[in-house]
């Protein structure tokens, strides 16, 4: 299949090329030339399907063409080693876990496919060392520092924001070493991506090193994340928790917390491919630029602003320009399909005690951002899952000052936090940045 860039102005591109630059050369994400539609008979299926065997099939819809059927199975299956199971919370709410890959966090899906597809394009032919650069506001640098680590012919650069990472988070890209450099940016996390954009788009740093990106500007990073849109549906059919209507639609809403908008946009890929959810919720905190975008049709960038919820905390979402694609720029088909909420983070920490009350069900921030749009939003007709993006013991110390408990910290992150921090320091100009890159 090849892809177009959403600028309209970069040549079409293999997949291979899409991974391996990540960046159109005109600064536009990449986009696939065509979605397809799964068969009928899959979803009549489904419920009897592993999340493995789900995904797996998705998957070959979209890079079925491109990679050797058996490769793509050993990714798929290799990626996924672990579950994202749906637990009720209470009646009509659900939680998609996607806390239980290595690093506690829903970007382990993404992430972790990327390296293996990486990698499979790396032993195809001898070529240079590729060099990850990836911007995190949180769990995306230790999912794919942990996914690519001692993956060979790759090395990964995690850009981050001094002080506005929570102290796991931090341990769980800082200690590691090997093929893996911390860069701590005295700025915001747009200064971060910025910055990655700008080495993109450098033509003296792109003749020096082989550059790609694992943010989900990468369409490897984003599109495998709708496996798990697939599988929750699946799980909710199985429990028998849907209706239909007369066209086949199901009484399913998710709600998508939403920071750079990879992760819904790869549900409304799922969407497009058939996946018949009723809707979407895209549930923001005090970061409301695409909220305000679905009030008013007008997007309008605004400078970051630091909230509990930490990895949400983006003012100018890259993937928007995807879903803008999607929709042929109809504000119309957009707000027919996707509502918004937000919520402050006094809000947050209500939501959060209230729900560890009523229900003993832990919440971690931007969970608790998903869930409450559930609880204002959904209709007595209609039933809601919701996405818990990182383990609650991710930000134990926010979590245990709000909600008065002690989250335990479950083994995986308690040996990140054993380890030594490695990390560069750096200001936010791109002339720093490319002269450390330029001696490497």
């Amino acid at each position: 299949m090849q892809y177009y860039s959403t600028n309209q102005q970069a040549p079409m591109a293999t997949l291979k090329k899409a991974v391996v630059k990540g960046l159109a050369e005109d600064r536009g994400l990449y986009m696939p030339e065509q979605i397809n539609t799964m068969e009928p008979s899959f979803f009549e299926r489904i419920d009897t399907l592993t999340f493995q065997e789900i995904a797996y099939e998705v998957a070959k819809a979209f890079f079925g063409g491109d990679v050797d059927d058996d490769a793509l199975r050993n990714i798929v299956y290799d990626t996924l080693a672990f579950d994202c199971p749906v637990v009720a919370v209470e009646k009509n709410i659900h939680s998609l876990e996607l806390f239980h890959g290595p690093t506690l966090a829903f970007k382990d899906v993404g992430a972790r496919f990327m390296a293996r597809l990486l990698q499979y394009f790396i032993r195809q032919e001898s070529q240079e060392r590729v060099n990850v650069l990836v911007a995190t506001s949180g769990d995306t640098g230790s999912a794919v520092a942990n996914g690519f680590l001692g993956v060979d012919g790759i090395h990964v650069y995690v850009l981050y924001p001094k002080g506005k990472v929570s102290r796991i988070q931090e341990s769980q890209f800082t200690t590691l070493g090997r093929n893996i450099t911390a860069i701590e940016v005295d700025g915001v996390f747009d200064d971060c991506q910025a910055l990655v954009k700008n080495a993109f788009m450098d033509e003296q740093l792109n003749r020096h090193m082989r550059l790609t990106s694992a943010n989900s500007i990468n369409v490897a990073r984003f599109l495998p994340q709708a496996f798990y849109y697939f599988n929750a549906y699946a799980r909710m059919k199985e429990q028998g928790m849907l209706t239909f209507d007369k066209e086949g639609k199901s009484n399913l809403v998710i709600c998508v917390p939403s920071g750079n908008f990879g992760n819904i946009t790869a549900g409304l890929f799922g969407h497009r491919m058939g996946l018949p959810v009723k809707r979407f919720i895209a549930a923001n905190n005090a970061n409301d630029i695409f909220y305000q975008y679905l009030q008013t049709g007008v997007y309008t960038p605004q400078p970051s602003k630091q909230t509990l919820a930490n990895a949400m905390d983006v003012g100018d979402p890259s993937n928007f320009a995807r879903i803008l694609d999607l929709y042929g720029h109809s504000h119309e088909r957009i707000t027919a399909l996707i509502c918004g909420a937000t919520y402050s983070d006094e809000q947050i920490k209500e939501t959060m005690r209230d729900c560890l009350n009523r229900t003993d069900y832990q919440l971690d921030p931007h969970g608790a951002c998903g869930y409450r749009a559930l609880q204002e939003q959904l209709a007595d007709d209609e039933v809601g899952v919701f996405c818990e993006t990182a383990h609650p013991a991710k930000f134990k110390e926010k979590v245990d000052e709000i909600t008065g408990g002690d989250v335990a910290i479950p083994e995986r992150l308690a040996a990140f936090m054993r380890g030594t921090k490695q990390s560069v320091p750096l200001s936010k100009e791109f002339c720093d940045f490319k002269a450390f890159l330029m001696e490497e």
